[in-house]
C-alpha cells in the first residue's frame, strides 16, 4: 500500500508539500470518494485516483529542466497580472512545476520538473542542499559586516544564516560577493542586505547542489544530465 500524497508526487502532480495541500482541499478522490487525509493508504494498481474528477495516469515520463530565469519574470505558475512567467520560456508541452523560486528582480538557475520526489529532495530543509549566488551589494562590506553575516542575523524574529560568503569582484563603488546558503527562507539574502544597510542591487543564482547554471544565457534552458539527477534519486528519507 502507498500514501496518497506520495502517489501524487510520483505521478508528477506536485511536490510532496503541495500534494498534501491539494488533498486537504478535497480535490482528490479515491474510487470516486473524496479523501482529505494525505496519508490515506491506497493500492495504485487497483484503486482509481482522480484529481478534479480527472483520472491520474501514473505512467508518465519524468522531466528535469534547468532554466536561466531572466529578471522581471515570475517564478510562480499562477499569476494575476500581465507579467511574464518563467515557465513560458520552456517550450515543452508537459506539466512542469518550479523547484525553488527566484523573486521578480532576481535571475539565474531555476529547475522545473514533474517529479515530486526529486523536488522534495532538493527543497526539504533536512537535506541541506546548497544554493550558490553571485550578489552585488550596494557599497562595500567591511569586516564588521562579514562578522554579523557569518554569525547570523535575527530578522523579523527569524535567525537568518548563510553557509559561506567571500569577495568576488569590484564594480566601481559596489562589490560582488559569492554566497552559499542551505536554507530555504524566502528572500533571505535580500533581507540580510537590508538589515546591514547594503541593499542587494543584483542577485544571480548559479548553482543548486551539483547542478550548475553553466553556459546558459537568460531565457535558455536545457535537460539535466543523468549525473546531475542521480544524487537526488539516491538520497534516503
Amino acid at each position: 500500500m502507498e500514501r496518497l500524497s506520495k502517489f501524487l508526487t510520483q505521478c508528477g502532480i506536485a511536490s510532496r508539500r503541495k500534494s498534501e495541500e491539494i488533498i486537504n482541499k478535497g480535490r482528490v478522490k479515491v474510487n470516486n470518494i473524496s479523501i482529505l487525509e494525505p496519508y490515506y493508504k491506497i493500492l495504485p494498481e487497483i484503486d482509481i485516483i482522480s484529481l478534479d474528477n480527472n483520472i491520474i495516469n501514473k505512467n508518465i515520463i519524468n522531466l528535469y529542466i534547468a532554466l536561466y530565469k531572466p529578471v522581471k519574470y515570475l517564478s510562480d505558475l499562477n499569476y494575476n497580472d500581465d507579467r511574464d512567467i518563467a515557465r513560458s520560456l520552456i517550450k515543452i508541452d508537459a506539466y512542469l512545476f518550479p523547484v525553488g523560486r527566484l523573486d521578480f528582480a532576481s535571475e539565474g538557475l531555476m529547475i522545473f520538473t514533474n517529479d515530486g520526489e526529486f523536488a522534495n529532495k532538493i527543497m526539504h530543509p533536512k537535506y541541506g542542499v546548497e544554493k550558490e549566488y553571485f550578489v552585488k551589494f550596494k557599497g562595500k562590506l567591511d569586516e564588521d559586516d562579514f562578522i554579523k553575516i557569518k554569525k547570523g542575523l535575527l530578522i523579523d524574529g527569524v535567525l537568518c544564516r548563510i553557509k559561506a560568503i567571500n569577495f568576488l569582484k569590484s564594480s566601481i563603488t559596489n562589490n560582488w560577493y559569492r554566497i552559499i546558503i542551505s536554507e530555504g527562507r524566502n528572500r533571505i539574502i535580500r533581507k540580510i542586505g537590508e538589515y546591514i544597510d547594503h541593499h542587494v542591487l543584483k542577485l544571480k543564482r548559479v548553482r543548486i547542489g551539483n547542478i550548475k547554471l553553466g553556459d546558459l544565457e537568460p531565457g535558455q534552458y536545457r535537460y539535466l544530465t543523468e549525473s546531475e539527477i542521480r544524487p537526488f534519486k539516491i538520497r534516503s528519507d
